[in-house]
């Protein structure tokens, strides 16, 4: 249950939930369905009524006990409407009547829905009607993401599909071969290893015989994880399926080395384990140990790696674009498989409660001795990774199309090198710092930016003082905020005035010089680098690469045309379409250059703004012929 002082933190920092504050005063606002379904839809949050935001201030009018009569029965009755939305997720405790600074208002407390309740959509049709939260808006789903949740709310897991028309012919021998003898490694001379191939599926969960339909076959999970690249690409089994692992040890280049199906390997879901899973290993030195007389080389820290890997294989899914992408930084690994989360943020953290999306792959992986299915993966990981005393994992959601990154860095929590490189900028005045704003700091020069949820990854500190530390290095000149208020990112002073006038405002340059970086996202809202997910007809990429042809006026004509928003929180539809408009006369601008010159995130200026002004012909792109090309970009359109 929501409390007044929350309410009041919310109001007061609006950072660490996803708050939406109502005026109501001329009536139950007929947005807030829309913000229901998009809460549910999305990681959840509160709505309060009786609060109208005025710039930057939240001000507390407060609803009489009439108001408040008739909005809590036109609530419930809505709630309980199939016509008016798909799913009633609230019990009595999530709506309650607060006396907050004198005034009461009402406070709906919006969980998100599980797997099998979404989508969460208004009216008779999720088509059309089914929202997310996106930043500071609410926004209509794709249909293709309507029918992701719809696939993802079915009990029957995906991968255990029977595919009609395909069989044992459609699978690769060795592939099999070699998983028997990883098999027998793991678990020794268990009884499934005297079955033949075909009985063996069918134990793993590769082979389905349906007892209400009497139909028997192969199952995409045995296709996936052992069948012929051609056979799971077919249109009927996975024509998205991608696997891609990418070395960046050397800046100078843009792959040290690389796996993807090039044609001279059965690219399936086992080969691929196969060929990547010694490489990223080798990026995790082993200290000498010996156990019993036996030397042993995996550390707590090569098994996190494992696990982190093994989960982006199996809760991928590989019906949306993008493909599994696994990279091998100097400094960090980075795991991206296509798919969203099946549970919440706050449960991913917690652990303990795991929702996997392909079971059968699952099983395979936990037979050769890969993964873990009790929920216990996410601890082991970020155990693993403390062994090492290095900085805590971090996931990232992205959208449209949705993955999911987890990003391992190899860097300690604090290096040396960082507290020199304060100490430098900080003079005397570093002393005076508290522990929680060190941190602070030190992520941002090692990040490039921090925010108030990374640091509750790394501090103990409760989030309204995170917050305030973060004003604080604010108000002393040491952090320079984006001011996007609930995901407000903070820079440093001296690397934000230092930086060149197009950088992505949370690219690192550290990072820029080792390579393309993908595109980093915490908690749904997507933040694009110099470069995103590049793959050979696969690609999805909303990175900013240099438009041709600027000079230095150029350059500042446009932020001179772009400073009306740039400078403010909330614009006008009309304001952002008609700057965009000036933005683009005559020249070619992608989406990150647009985001970064806006203050906006590309990918929702993409999704709101760029797509439809293109299908109403305000926009032409610059690449017509492919719509996610590497360098799509956007030019108005003559009259």
């Amino acid at each position: 249950m929501t409390t007044a002082f929350e309410v009041l933190q919310a109001a007061q920092v609006g950072e660490n939930t996803d708050w939406e504050f109502k005026s109501a005063r001329g009536g139950l606002p007929g947005s807030l369905w829309e913000t229901y379904s998009a809460m549910a839809n999305t990681e959840g949050g509160a709505v309060v009524l009786g609060v109208r935001e005025d710039g930057d201030h939240v001000r507390f009018d407060g609803l009489n006990r009439e108001q408040i009569a008739n909005y809590q029965k036109l609530l419930w009755d809505n709630l309980h409407d199939r016509g008016k939305v798909s799913q009633n997720l609230l019990s009595e405790q999530d709506i309650t009547v607060l006396l907050v600074e004198g005034v009461e208002v009402i406070v709906i407390t919006i969980p998100r829905a599980s797997r099998t309740q979404r989508p969460v959509y208004l009216g008779p049709n999720p088509f059309g009607n089914t929202f997310k939260r996106r930043h500071e808006g609410d926004y209509h789903c794709l249909d293709v993401e309507v029918r992701r949740m719809l696939a993802d709310a079915d009990e029957a897991p995906v991968d255990s599909r029977i595919l009609t028309h395909f069989g044992m012919e459609d699978l690769d021998t060795p592939s099999l071969t070699q998983y028997r003898q990883r098999f027998r490694s793991s678990k020794g001379d268990h009884a499934w290893l005297a079955l033949d191939d075909k009985a063996l599926l069918g134990k793993l969960g590769g082979w389905r015989r349906d007892r209400a339909t009497g139909d028997e076959g192969l199952t995409l999970a045995g296709l996936i994880m052992f069948g012929h690249e051609q056979a799971i690409r077919d249109i009927a089994a996975a024509p998205e399926y991608f696997v891609d692992y990418r070395e960046k040890l050397d800046p100078t280049v843009r792959w040290t080395h690389r796996e993807y199906p090039d044609g001279t390997w059965e690219a399936n879901l086992f080969q691929f384990f196969q060929r990547v899973w010694p490489r990223l290993s080798a990026g995790i030195t082993s200290p000498f140990h010996l156990s019993k007389g036996v030397r042993q080389d995996e550390t707590p820290a090569h098994e996190a790696l494992r696990e982190a890997f093994v989960n982006a294989l199996i809760h991928a899914d590989y019906f949306v674009p993008g493909g599994v992408v696994i990279e091998r930084y100097p400094d960090k690994f980075v795991m991206e498989n296509p798919g969203t989360l099946l549970v919440s943020l706050a449960q991913y953290h917690r652990g303990a409660v795991s929702e996997c999306r392909n079971k059968a792959i699952q099983k395979m992986f936990l037979m050769m001795g890969g993964g873990e299915q009790a929920g216990s993966g996410v601890d082991r990981i970020r155990s693993g990774w403390r062994t090492r005393h290095w900085r805590a994992p971090r996931i990232e959601l992205l959208d449209q199309p949705d993955r999911v990154s987890l990003s391992l860095p190899m860097l300690s929590l604090i290096p040396d090198e960082v507290i020199t490189t304060l100490r430098e900028h900080l003079g005397p005045e570093f002393d005076s710092l508290s522990p929680l704003e060190v941190q602070a700091l030190a992520t941002a020069q090692l990040e490039g930016w921090v925010s108030n949820t990374r640091l509750q990854e790394l501090a103990t500190d409760h989030p309204v003082d995170i917050t305030r530390g973060l004003q604080g290095l604010c108000q002393r000149g040491w952090l320079v905020s984006d001011n996007r208020r609930r995901w407000s990112q903070y820079r440093l002073e001296w690397r934000d005035t230092a930086g060149p006038l197009f950088q992505a405002p949370n690219q690192p340059p550290a990072q820029a010089a080792i390579g393309p970086d993908p595109i980093q996202t915490e908690g749904g809202s997507s933040q694009v680098g110099t470069d995103s997910i590049h793959l050979p007809d696969d690609s999805i990429h909303l990175g900013q690469e240099e438009v041709p042809g600027l000079t230095v006026s150029d350059q500042t004509h446009l932020e001179t045309l772009a400073a009306p928003v740039r400078s403010t929180g909330k614009v006008s539809e009309a304001l952002m379409r008609e700057t965009i408009l000036s933005l683009c006369q005559g020249r070619f601008l992608t989406a990150g250059r647009l985001g970064e010159l806006l203050n906006r995130d590309p990918v929702n200026l993409r999704s709101r703004f760029l797509s439809p002004m293109v299908d109403e012909k305000a926009l032409r792109l610059l690449h017509e012929d492919r719509l996610n090309h590497p360098e799509q970009a956007y030019q108005t359109k003559d009259q």
